[in-house]
């Protein structure tokens, strides 16, 4: 049998309600009595029934995290620091896969209820503002990425366009002067293409620099090998490229390699999520950094905020991020 409640009462010399009070962070006991009541909790080795406590209060003590690819690198890391800090509340995540398709994400902001769930944290591809905004599910929503910016829910992202801004900048700065930009969706008009697309603009008019853009369907190594392909056989071949991901500039750099030609000498190259593989690459890949830890952390302390205040206002976050240089712009330092 485990230790009780009343185990800690009688070792610490109060009643029962007054453990209970310290367990469940109730504000109303001095602080001998707290100290005394926490000394002979750590003694006894008490652990708290959480879920007895969370059915008490309404909850379960899990939240969903539905995120598009989970085999991709990025989400694979977002998704390691969202557990940790879920964990930090003692809540369990079920991560969910949706594909990016509309028809999933659909399921899941609808269905999320059914699954006894708390909270969702949901990174979207297909749906919009309008859809969110007719959404009957009441579970608190957080969420993640550039697919929706002033919607009905809570954000967390980084400042694209900035950040591509950032990284063509560098580019340019180390003296390229034909800068593509490799990761353009035809058919996207939010989310990350059209706000990386922005950034990457913003950077080419301040010098009067003029586009070169590669269009690609998904953001993997293939479609970035194969628009690289197409760019080196243009009239006017690019001197570096800005790859929308990591992924994208990986599959990027193998073209180039595989064509005779140097990175970065003749093309330099940077990607933008900072994925482990591309600090490993050859050459290193400069990119810029999102700082996942604090994007998580973020998150999940939004949807805390969002279960204990339905009505509170929503809000938009950015968090950092850093820009990465590495061989892949600079070359090799010995």
């Amino acid at each position: 049998m485990g230790v009780r409640l009343r185990d800690v009462a009688q070792l610490a010399g109060v009643s029962v309600k007054t453990v209970s009070n310290v367990v469940n962070g109730y504000a109303h006991v001095s602080a001998a009595t707290r100290a005394k009541v926490e000394q002979a909790l750590a003694q006894l080795g008490y652990q708290p029934n959480l879920s007895a406590r969370n059915l008490r209060r309404g909850r379960t003590g899990v939240i969903a995290l539905a995120l598009p690819e989970l085999d991709a690198p990025y989400f694979a890391e977002l998704s390691r620091f969202v557990i940790r800090a879920a964990a930090e509340h003692r809540w369990l995540v079920v991560i969910e896969q949706t594909d990016g398709s509309l028809e999933r994400e659909r399921a899941i902001l609808d269905g999320v209820r059914d699954h006894r769930v708390d909270g969702l944290l949901l990174s979207p591809i297909s749906i919009g503002a309008d859809e969110l905004a007719a959404r009957t599910d009441a579970t608190s929503l957080v969420l993640l990425g550039e697919r929706i910016y002033d919607g009905p829910a809570d954000h967390v992202a980084i400042d694209n366009v900035r950040a591509a801004r950032d990284v063509t900048e560098h580019l340019i700065g180390l003296g390229r002067r034909r800068v593509a930009a490799l990761g353009v969706q035809q058919y996207s008009i939010s989310g990350t293409s059209p706000l990386r697309l922005a950034g990457y603009r913003q950077a080419l008019a301040a010098h009067g620099l003029p586009e070169l853009t590669a269009e690609v369907e998904r953001y993997h190594r293939a479609e970035g090998a194969a628009a690289m392909a197409r760019l080196l056989g243009s009239p006017a071949r690019p001197d570096a490229v800005f790859c929308f991901n990591d992924l994208l500039a990986l599959g990027a750099m193998r073209t180039i390699l595989s064509s005779g030609l140097r990175v970065p000498e003749d093309i330099a190259v940077a990607g933008l999520d900072d994925i482990e593989d591309g600090r490993f690459s050859t050459p290193t890949l400069t990119t810029v950094a999102p700082d996942k830890a604090q994007l998580a952390r973020v998150a999940v302390d939004l949807l805390r905020l969002r279960m204990d205040g339905p009505d509170r206002p929503r809000r938009e976050v950015k968090a950092d991020y850093h820009l990465m240089p590495r061989e892949s712009t600079l070359g090799r330092t010995v």
